[in-house]
Formats: structure tokens, C-alpha cells, sequence
């Protein structure tokens, strides 16, 4: 039984835009995404895993959130990624590959380093190698978020956008399940060893990638390499009409989601589920979900445009979050758990991948580092300053309704996309009638 013409036609459209994942240039950006996701983790969920497994105090722990603020910061040094070039490694692997080899190696070692600490013993130690980690990580996705931005056209950005979450979510999957899992028959020491041993897979992919080209060379003098490395990327990006809106959207268009995140294992153990549980749901079904989600992104940007998918994702991934709503009310439920879990990563991964593809197509080739650096250090500020009354709100409102005001929290985010969106069609000029 054939399909309609209707249903063949939009079918196939679909499966054309599917192409673009079958460029070599997607496997190198996928393997850069798992190297991206690798460390994440390392300066968060799994350190405060750790020392809570070791029964430091809740205090210290809390304290220990704050390595994690070079993923915030990390614009102030993005010039420097962007436009200094590294002495004979430059010349060998190019600007952006160099960079990412440096950092690449720095995690290695870091973790490495993190490996011979314990936070009860060596604190110090400790919190200086997690330093090191998240400021090396950051560094690396300076450099990779401009090589993929630099080596992609703007059609396949989408495309990019979905193969980056894609090796990212992957990264994070491989780490906690071994930070997770692995405790019980090693020690520590052993668990971090083996995780620094994952960074390999960045360091081999940074010489099997080629490098992109860049229209900018190095600058000659101080003078004009401060205003070539950072007044330039900086009024390029402020010459956009509604920067300020731009910046604001940034930082809002996902805060729901991740106020909602920083509170999503405490709700889990408050509604009575055992970590092999949450485990189970998180990294099969929700692995899966975000899986799909960013694959489906990919397409939909590619397909519908990024503004059209900014608005559907972003209205599903607010909707989503009353998912938990109704888990609060079943209490330990595992089905409504794995319902609620698999549609927020799918709707979460399907934002995620219309944002970076509208943050990708703000930059500026030859300064996209520093570009994209600013957008998502503000990004990553909402996720962990703005999100740290999380807690608060719950204890004060109840799970039910806490679920439902981060539902609500989209609503900003989606006002300020109505009004970029607009303000991009009126200043699109009107495509040419086609001749003949």
C-alpha cells in the first residue's frame, strides 16, 4: 500500500533534510561533542557524588558548587582562543585545532590530577584540580563551539547544532555511569583514572579534523590585537539591532528548564526513588529521548527555519515541565517517572539544538569564540546562579506547584523570541521572483 502524494512529498522533504548528517565534517563534530560532554560532569554531579559518598558535610559541598564558575566566565579569555596564535602548534595544527589540543591534554591531567586528591584529606587539592577541569572544559568548548560555527555552512548548523548534543549526551551518559557505578568495586582513585582516560577520544579526533579557514590572520601589535581580539567581536555583536533583547533571551529562553534541572534528583529522592531507579529511567529512556529529540532538532531547524523551531520547542520544553506536576502528585511511580523523564530530555534536546543553531548563527566567522562565548556564558549563568533558589522555591511552594511556575518561567523567553523573530523578518529583504 503506497503512500499518498501529500504524505510522499512531505516525507521526502524530511528525508532530504536528513542528508546533511551524512558529511564526514558531522562524525568530526560528533566526536568534538563527546569530547566537550567528557569533563562536564567532572566539576559537578559526579565531584559532589563523590565527596558525598566520602560524608563531607553538606556545607563544603555546596561551597564546592562554585569551581564550576570558569563555564560563566569564560568570555573574559575567549579572545584569546580566538585570535592568539599558539607558538608552533599553530603553524602545525592551525588556530582552533591548537587550541582545542592544549585544552584537550589540560583535562587529562587535570583529572589525573583529581585522581590523587581526596576531598576529606587534600579539600585544596581537590577543589584546584576541579578548577583546572572546568577551566580547561570551558576553554575546549570555546574552541570547538568556533570550530563548528567556522567548518559548517549556515544550512548545516542545525544539522551541527543536533550532532554536537548528540556526542555531548553521550559523554555525559559514559561518565556518570561510571562515576555511578563503578565506586562499588574500585576505588576512586581507579574511577577517576579510567574517566581521564575517555579524554583520549577529543585528543584523537583533534588530529584526524581539519582545520577551518579563517579570513582573519594574526595581528601584528599589541594595539591592534586588543582591538582585532576584543573591541571587534564585541561591537560586531552590538551593531545587531536589540542586542540587549539577544542577550536577555540568552539567558531566559531555557531558565525554566534549568531551574527545574537543578532541583530534578532531590525530587526524585523525595518521591521515595532508590538511585539504581533513577539511573535505570535517566540513562536508558532519557538517554534515548534526548537522543531522538536532538536528532529531530537537526531536521526541524533545517526544515522549518530556526525561528519556527525556537517557538515550537520552546512552548513543548515549558509544557513538558507539568510532567512532573503530575509525578508529584502519583509520588513513586516508575511509569509516570519514565513518561515524565523521556518527554522533558526529548522537548529539553529539541530546544536545545534550535538555540545553539540561533546562538551559531549570530557569530561572526574568524571571532565566533568570543561571540559564542558571551552568548553562552550567560547561558550557563542562568544555570547555576539564577537556579540556586531552586531549592527555596520548592521547600515554599511544594513540588506541584514548584513544577508549575518553571512552566510559567518559559514565558519570558518566549515573549523576547516574538520580538527577535519579528525584528529579523522586517529587516530580511524580500526574495526575488525566480526568473522564467
Amino acid at each position: 500500500m503506497s503512500l499518498p502524494a501529500t504524505a510522499q512529498s512531505v516525507w521526502g522533504r524530511w528525508l532530504r533534510a536528513a542528508e546533511v548528517y551524512r558529511d564526514r565534517k558531522q562524525l568530526v563534530i560528533l566526536l568534538m561533542g563527546f569530547s566537550s560532554g567528557m569533563p562536564f560532569l567532572l566539576s559537578g554531579s559526579v565531584l559532589t557524588y563523590w565527596m558525598a559518598r566520602e560524608k563531607v558535610d553538606l556545607t563544603t559541598i555546596g561551597i564546592f558548587g562554585l569551581v564550576g564558575l570558569p563555564y560563566a566566565l569564560k568570555f573574559a579569555w575567549a579572545p584569546l582562543v580566538d585570535r592568539m596564535p599558539l607558538p608552533l602548534l599553530d603553524q602545525w595544527l592551525g588556530r582552533r585545532r591548537s587550541w582545542m589540543l592544549i585544552a584537550q591534554v589540560g583535562i587529562l591531567l587535570s583529572t589525573l590530577l583529581l585522581a590523587l586528591s581526596n576531598p576529606v584529606d587534600t579539600p585544596w587539592l581537590t577543589a584546584v584540580a576541579a578548577v583546572l577541569i572546568a577551566f580547561f572544559s570551558a576553554t575546549q568548548d570555546i574552541a570547538i563551539d568556533a570550530y563548528r560555527i567556522e567548518i559548517l555552512s549556515d544550512d548545516e548548523q542545525g544539522a551541527g547544532a543536533a550532532t554536537t548534543q548528540l556526542g555531548y549526551r553521550i559523554a555525559l551518559w559514559i561518565v556518570d555511569a561510571m562515576a555511578l557505578l563503578l565506586p562499588s568495586f574500585l576505588p576512586w582513585p581507579a574511577v577517576l583514572s579510567l574517566i581521564a582516560t575517555v579524554a583520549l577520544v577529543g585528543i584523537v579526533t583533534t588530529f584526524f579534523a581539519e582545520e577551518p579557514h579563517s579570513s582573519l590572520p594574526p595581528t601584528p601589535t599589541a594595539s591592534s590585537w586588543l582591538k582585532e581580539a576584543v573591541v571587534r567581536p564585541f561591537a560586531e555583536f552590538v551593531a545587531y539591532r536589540g542586542w540587549v533583547v539577544i542577550l536577555l533571551f540568552a539567558l531566559l529562553y531555557k531558565y525554566g528548564d534549568a531551574l527545574g534541572g537543578s532541583m530534578a534528583r532531590p525530587f526524585y529522592v523525595q518521591m521515595g526513588f532508590t538511585g539504581p531507579e533513577i539511573f535505570g529511567v535517566t540513562k536508558s529512556f532519557g538517554v534515548a529521548t534526548t537522543i531522538l529529540g536532538g536528532l529531530a532538532g537537526g531536521v526541524l531547524v533545517a526544515r522549518y527555519g530556526i525561528f519556527k523551531s525556537l517557538l515550537v520547542a520552546g512552548i513543548l520544553q515549558a509544557v513538558t515541565n507539568l510532567l512532573f506536576s503530575w509525578q508529584a502528585q502519583a509520588g513513586h511511580d516508575i511509569v509516570v517517572l519514565t513518561v515524565a523523564i523521556s518527554g522533558d530530555n526529548f522537548t529539553g534536546a529539541l530546544g536545545g539544538v534550535a538555540f545553539i543553531a540561533y546562538l551559531s548563527s549570530l557569530c561572526t566567522k574568524g571571532m565566533a569564540g568570543t561571540q559564542y562565548a558571551l552568548l553562552t556564558s550567560l547561558m550557563a549563568f542562568g544555570r547555576t546562579a539564577l537556579s540556586a533558589g531552586g531549592g527555596w522555591l520548592a521547600a515554599h511552594t511544594g513540588w506541584t506547584v514548584f513544577w508549575m511556575l518553571t512552566t510559567l518561567l518559559a514565558v519570558p523567553g518566549l515573549l523576547l523570541l516574538l520580538w527577535l523573530w519579528r525584528t529579523a523578518e522586517k529587516e530580511t529583504p524580500p526574495s526575488l521572483p525566480k526568473e522564467g
